[in-house]
């Protein structure tokens, strides 16, 4: 399954589809990236006259690339029937979330994140997850989990 088919199952479009791209891709994790639109519609309050991304954005974004891209990829790798998960769009809904955030993300900078998988049983992923910045400075880490139908 390419990057490209993987984010079209994608349950999310602009403006809160935070996946440009994936780069790596396997069953124990994946890596992708986005890059944060100037111009996008939070930044015009977060904050007055110093806008920064807000966290609640940040874990998104790394639940989209992290958990459920990688949850996309690992449905199709146990289906083996692209056809098959085409007629049943994949449904991802996110049970947890623990992140510690280090650094901003200004408007307009790409960001990428890296997921490793800790746990899938039962239909419930659980990832390590990090996002670094275009200097490759960590910004936030921690964990997510979601159940996967």
């Amino acid at each position: 399954m390419t990057s490209k088919q993987i984010i079209s199952f994608l349950p999310y479009q602009d403006p809160f589809l935070f996946v440009d791209a994936l780069t790596a891709i396997s069953s124990e994790g994946i890596t992708g990236h986005y890059t944060f639109n100037s111009s996008a519609y939070f930044y015009k309050g977060h904050f007055k006259d110093n806008p920064i991304t807000p966290g609640v954005i940040l874990t998104e974004c790394m639940a989209q690339i992290g958990l459920v891209c990688l949850g996309i990829y690992i449905l199709k790798k146990d289906n083996n029937d692209l056809h098959n998960l085409e007629q049943k769009q994949p449904q991802i809904a996110l049970t947890a979330s623990q992140i510690d955030f280090f650094l901003p993300v200004y408007p307009g900078e790409k960001v990428t994140v890296v997921s490793e998988k800790e746990l899938f049983r039962f239909n419930k992923l659980k990832c390590k997850v990090t996002l670094y910045n275009e200097k490759k400075a960590l910004v936030c880490r921690g964990k997510i989990s979601g159940m996967l139908k």
